[in-house]
């Protein structure tokens, strides 16, 4: 498969299988917080405290529980470093990065177009 298939080829009939397995990884992929913290992994490791400043208003439950999904599904490395007091890191692996490069038109079309679609502005820094 690539990614210039038609889903029609993919799917005959245009018909998307309930028990596919590409599903699950949507799923996890585009959740709120997947699309936002894969993106701001995408220049450089970062440090818990890092990434959630990055992801504001993630709470702190969500940010553990989305890494340990991407990290399970090969899309995020997480390294603990043997210091005191305990430093772990998150990085992006090829297929983390892989994908980030197909979500950032994703995210940059989101971002063009919110406003019009909610009729206000963005809060931007």
């Amino acid at each position: 498969m690539s990614v210039g298939m038609a889903l029609d080829e993919i799917f005959p009939g245009g018909t998307f299988p309930a028990n596919c397995p590409s599903r699950v990884v949507l799923d996890h992929v585009t959740s709120k917080w997947g699309v936002l913290v894969l993106v701001a992994l995408e220049r450089r490791t970062l440090r818990w405290g890092e990434l959630r400043r990055a992801v504001e208003g993630i709470s702190e439950k969500m940010l553990a529980q989305t890494l340990k999904t991407f990290e399970a599904d090969g899309l995020v490395v997480r390294e603990a470093l043997p210091v005191i007091p305990p430093h772990v890191e998150y990085s992006l692996t090829p297929l983390g990065a892989e994908l980030v490069t197909l979500l950032r038109p994703l995210l940059l079309w989101t971002l063009e177009n919110a406003e019009t679609m909610l009729g206000r502005p963005l809060n931007r820094p």
